[in-house]
């Protein structure tokens, strides 16, 4: 690993950890948006990974983008999300189970145009990204399974 990669790794774990410590606007929001904690497995090693992400709501959904800032390559968590049918949600103090579905289609489209709506700066990221659609994934909470009488 490089130390580009080390350095990016040991931001993301203090953005983590001083996340869940502190209930502080700057470590829950990014350029107006709010930031939630999305912890998935890794889809080779299967270990768990958490990376703040930014996400807007839709209908009931929390929505993440798999922007990487315009970067030609989409985020290692967004490709870990594309192999998990559920993931692991911190918004502020509370750990929600999400069942994961990437949008495509039409639904991309329309969350895009959610997004927009929501951050316009997103729309230079996809000028940046060189002709990659940039992912989203609908994050929906998952019904709570009741017991055995």
């Amino acid at each position: 690993m490089g130390v580009a990669n080390r350095m990016m790794r040991g931001a993301n774990a203090a953005h983590v950890a001083l996340y869940r410590r502190f209930d502080v606007g700057f470590l829950r929001s990014i350029r107006g948006m709010p930031v939630l904690l999305l912890t998935v497995a890794g889809r080779s090693s299967g270990t768990l990974r958490t990376s703040p992400v930014g996400y807007f709501r839709d209908d009931g959904a929390y929505v993440v983008c798999g922007s990487a800032g315009g970067a030609a390559a989409e985020p290692q968590w967004f490709r870990n999300l594309r192999h998990a049918d559920t993931a692991v949600i911190e918004v502020g103090d509370e750990r929600i189970e999400v069942d994961v579905e990437v949008a495509r289609g039409a639904e991309r489209d329309r969350l895009w145009g959610r997004l927009l709506e929501v951050a316009p700066f997103f729309g230079g990221y996809e000028a940046k990204a060189a002709g990659r659609v940039i992912p989203l994934a609908a994050l929906t909470p998952r019904a709570p399974t009741s017991a055995a009488p």
